[in-house]
């Protein structure tokens, strides 16, 4: 086994563990992939003041999220079929979240079921929805979340139509796989992952099948979600599901600042900046370029959290510093199932805790709540 000391380190484990199909499918944006790389390249241009001198015992990086405590400002993103990255893999990464102290959020679109993952765990995890045609589904969804004792409920509203991923389609990418030669081929060199699935009965989308009338297996499956993500969905749909979680709710997919006010009148308690990690518009810019003006515009009516890019503590900090109450890793989280089932989850999290802890001291901060852009170079950061 190498030695992981980043998180570069779990993705190439992931990479060579995992069936090409479901590994693109985490690591891709959409046409060009510009966005995609430009979330990850954007933070590497905002540089970081060094201070020395300064008393760095008893460094926290605890805080709230939407009023939940948490060890450090991060929660694991909504991540479709989580489960086809590592056997029963939602419950895993959920349980190494709630063993570290932050919130996991479960996709529609996850292998695990709702039911699977709240049996398998005790703290609260959070739900993301997308919105479908069929709403009766959508009602039965919000009241599963609700009788599973979900924390938050994150409404994803940059979905109405879906991005053309050409790895993906290339791919044929589907769940289970189609038992293709090329397929076949491929999953013959990932044992330990091919041994994982034979031992799990998790391989569908467990919050879609058994649950929608006619939808029992892959075709039917493929053919109904194909159809049904809304490209009707606007603010009134937000009101309405508002009004049937009532909850705490969370938006997800804010890049423009006038999205951002029309997310304060909903009554959310919380907005995320995201461009879906450069899997929807390319060309969008990127998510920590995003954040400041959204933050300067919003940040006093509404909690701003934000994903995209997310591949260290620096950057989680980074994000801090420019206004950010949360941080979401996705990709990072998914190297780590990938490559190590829960353990990968676990020492994810801990890498990026751990860099986050010792950025910080080096910016001459020992609370996560200390932080602001005056620990960030001028000149360097979006305003």
């Amino acid at each position: 086994m190498p030695v992981i000391t980043n998180i570069e380190d779990l993705r190439l484990l992931a990479q060579r563990r995992v069936p090409r199909m479901f590994y693109d499918y985490a690591d891709a944006g959409s046409w060009t992939e510009s966005t995609y790389r430009a979330n990850e390249s954007d933070f590497a241009r905002i540089k970081l003041r060094q201070r020395v001198a300064v008393n760095l015992e008893n460094r926290s990086t605890a805080t709230q999220m939407i009023g939940v405590d948490v060890a450090m400002p991060v929660a694991v993103a909504p991540t479709g079929l989580t489960g086809m990255q590592h056997a029963d893999g939602e419950i895993l990464a959920a349980r190494a979240c709630e063993a570290f102290g932050i919130p996991f959020t479960l996709s529609t679109m996850s292998i695990c079921s709702i039911e699977d993952v709240a049996a398998h765990t005790k703290a609260p995890f959070w739900f993301q929805l997308y919105v479908m045609r069929d709403r009766g589904f959508i009602e039965r969804l919000i009241d599963r979340a609700k009788a599973a004792k979900c924390g938050a409920l994150v409404l994803t509203l940059d979905l109405q139509i879906i991005g053309q991923r050409h790895k993906d389609l290339k791919n044929g990418l589907s769940a289970p796989p189609k038992l293709t030669l090329p397929n076949l081929i491929n999953m013959a060199t990932k044992p330990r992952w091919c041994l994982g699935m034979l031992g799990t009965r998790r391989r569908q989308f467990g919050n879609v099948v058994g649950h929608v009338e006619g939808v029992a297996n892959m075709s039917s499956l493929s053919e109904w979600t194909n159809g049904q993500f809304d490209p009707r969905l606007n603010w009134g749909d937000v009101e309405w599901i508002k009004k049937r979680w009532s909850g705490k709710l969370i938006l997800k997919g804010i890049q423009d600042v006038d999205d951002a006010r029309l997310a304060v009148n909903s009554g959310a308690d919380a907005l995320i900046v995201s461009n879906h990690g450069g899997r929807q518009l390319d060309g969008a810019q990127s998510s920590i370029a995003a954040l400041p003006a959204i933050v300067s515009a919003v940040g006093s009516q509404i909690e701003v959290h934000m994903d995209g890019g997310v591949r260290s503590g620096q950057d989680v900090l980074k994000a801090v510093a420019l206004g950010a109450k949360g941080v979401y890793i996705g990709r990072a989280m998914l190297y780590g199932l990938g490559a190590m089932g829960e353990a990968g989850v676990t020492k994810a999290l801990q890498i990026i805790h751990r860099e986050l802890d010792l950025t910080m001291a080096f910016c001459g901060r020992t609370r996560i709540e200390q932080v602001d852009r005056s620990i960030l170079l001028p000149g360097t950061f979006p305003t």
